[in-house]
């Protein structure tokens, strides 16, 4: 029996549960690799849409990893399987575990019944981020675009996820707009 106030004792590392702990990482951490990471990739590549390609694909496996690691902790094992609940959980809960706060909004595109957005006033991503003039419209959110949509097709739920800014009046920031259209497959079982 344990005492109260007394640790228990572990014979082997290996023994001793997994703690959630306090789950935080430094934003300066986070920023300086991430930095690094978009560095890396562009001595890589020969133009943007490669650079954002590249940073997509980084993404996706970080999102892959994070549906596994939140369906075990906050959903038994157990995943989504409804349209909106994904897009719902990928609007609340990836995104409070990511950057600290739920996404701006969600919302269902008006020319399209097959997509939606998620915007982000001032995308985690893109804040620290200084865009040389010579390259234009490049968006970290391709980073970001990489985890939904790894998240969405380790769901089951295929789709093409791209970033896009946004200009909004009055400010110097454009939005960050995250699109998802979603594949034929899911079309046929979701929205007939």
């Amino acid at each position: 029996m344990i005492g109260v106030g007394k640790a228990k004792q572990y014979a082997n590392v290996l023994d001793k549960p997994l703690s959630r702990g306090r789950q935080e990482v430094s934003l300066s951490a986070f920023a300086f690799l991430f930095s690094e990471l978009v560095q890396y990739n562009q001595t890589q590549v020969d133009n943007i849409a490669e650079l954002e390609r590249r940073l997509e694909d980084a993404g996706y496996a970080v999102g892959a990893r994070v549906l596994e690691l939140l369906c075990h902790r906050e959903k038994g094992n157990r995943r989504e399987t409804r349209l909106l609940g994904i897009l719902s959980f990928i609007h609340s809960t990836v995104w409070k575990v990511l950057f600290g706060k739920v996404a701006d909004s969600l919302e269902k595109g008006t020319e399209h019944e097959d997509e939606y957005m998620i915007s982000e006033k001032e995308l985690l991503v893109n804040r620290f981020i200084s865009v040389p003039k010579d390259m234009g419209a490049f968006n970290c959110g391709a980073f970001v675009a990489g985890i939904v949509k790894g998240v969405l097709d380790n769901a089951g739920f295929p789709a093409v996820v791209t970033a896009h800014f946004v200009p909004i009046e009055g400010q110097q920031r454009p939005r960050t707009t995250i699109l998802i259209k979603f594949a034929e497959e899911v079309k046929q079982v979701c929205f007939v």
